[in-house]
């Protein structure tokens, strides 16, 4: 239990920053969309529990900072409150969110995880624009018996040149596309001795250590490739970068997409799925990792921290906004279903039916919390499966 509270107010300052940035950053695309339309909004809170710091602008909004410093939320005044305080000067003003039209709905809807997504393109681009992206050769230094890479016939010193027709810029690229394609044949284009050629191979899902000493199920090919101690760095411009991070941003949602459909297909562990737990698991384990290394004087550790940091919560960026997507009742997704049914029909959807829905999609958010957080407690080590 020691390592699962070592670094312990860096690692509760990271997690907050991780979290609370992208909750944020999704709430304030609610809450400029809803602006846009003139939609009045009674508060915009960073954080939960009372207020530590409150004030009212001069549209009624009460901007408030609360005492828990986890995400946050905004609250558009519905019909109902607004007719109550119709004659309260104090009110906040304009609409109610009932009486705008069901397709701006549908915009106020989908700007949480658009903003996510930006936000997501904005992280990418930046990072890409300072320290550009890591080019270097990857090669087999051996293959693990009876695996999927032995089984194909690679052999050490193989170089991977590409993975099913895409080029493999360093070894990032190898292991993400590898850890998407649980027994799914990958198609590997190698250089052995001069010369090119195509071996097929399919990734064998096991548990093993990932990236940040988690135990987890994970697709492995079942190498061990070469440190490479050198390697060049693309640079970019500055609208380079932009495109670059854009560009990123559509590549994670593809993975994300990728993920998803494998879960559901049975070809990937559930459990490859992260919550808040997890998420809290793998910034202390970077924290850990990257601050104890006394060597290296603090203020690069810092840097090194910052940026590491940053990449992650772009990922994560990318996640909530995606999973805000999804068509469940009590997400994102689901009221642009409703609001999409209420534009097509001419009418809200039915009391009855639209409870009933919103009641199975709790219980579906709620039984995939559970599963998805007891995966991630597991991950943790807590219970000695996982590594701090």
């Amino acid at each position: 239990m020691e390592g699962v509270i070592s670094q312990g107010p860096l690692f509760i300052v990271c997690l907050v920053f991780l979290m609370g940035i992208v909750i944020v950053v999704h709430e304030l695309g609610h809450y400029l969309a809803g602006r846009v339309f003139g939609v009045a909004v009674e508060s915009f809170s960073v954080g939960f529990g009372k207020p530590m710091v409150e004030r009212r602008d001069r549209n009624g909004t009460r901007w408030r900072v609360n005492w828990v410093p986890l995400g946050g939320f905004v609250a558009f005044i519905d019909k109902q409150t607004a007719e109550a305080g119709a004659d309260d000067p104090d009110a906040p003003k304009g609409v109610a969110f009932d009486d705008v039209g069901p397709l701006k709905k549908i915009v106020i809807s989908l700007a949480g995880p658009i903003a996510n997504f930006v936000l997501a393109a904005v992280i990418f681009s930046v990072s890409i624009g300072v320290h550009g992206i890591a080019v270097q050769s990857i090669k087999v230094a051996s293959t693990m018996p009876d695996m999927p890479a032995e089984r194909a016939g690679i052999l050490a010193d193989d170089q991977i040149l590409a993975v099913n027709g895409k080029a493999i810029r360093n070894s990032t690229d190898v292991t993400v596309a590898v850890m998407l394609s649980p027994n799914t044949p990958l198609d590997l284009l190698l250089n052995r001795a001069g010369n090119e050629l195509t071996v097929t191979v399919t990734p064998q899902e096991i548990v093993r250590v990932n990236d940040f000493g988690q135990m987890v199920p994970q697709s492995t090919l079942g190498i061990q490739m070469y440190p490479s101690e050198t390697f060049d760095r693309l640079r970019f411009g500055p609208v380079e970068s932009v495109v670059a991070g854009v560009q990123e941003t559509g590549a994670t949602i593809e993975r994300t997409v990728v993920m998803l459909k494998r879960i559901v297909t049975g070809n990937m562990s559930f459990h490859a799925l992260s919550g808040p737990v997890g998420v809290a698991d793998v910034s202390r384990r970077v924290v850990n990792t990257v601050m104890d290394r006394p060597e290296i004087p603090l203020m690069d550790r810092l840097d090194r921290l910052f940026w590491v940091l940053l990449s992650l919560c772009a990922a994560i960026s990318v996640g909530v906004g995606f999973f805000n997507l999804l068509p469940l009742p009590v997400l994102d997704g689901g009221r642009v279903v409703f609001h999409a049914y209420e534009a097509l029909i001419g009418s809200k959807m039915p009391s009855q039916i639209e409870a009933m829905a919103l009641r199975v999609g709790v219980f579906v958010l709620v039984a995939m919390v559970i599963v998805i957080t007891w995966g991630d407690i597991l991950e943790t080590g807590v219970f000695g499966r996982g590594s701090s």
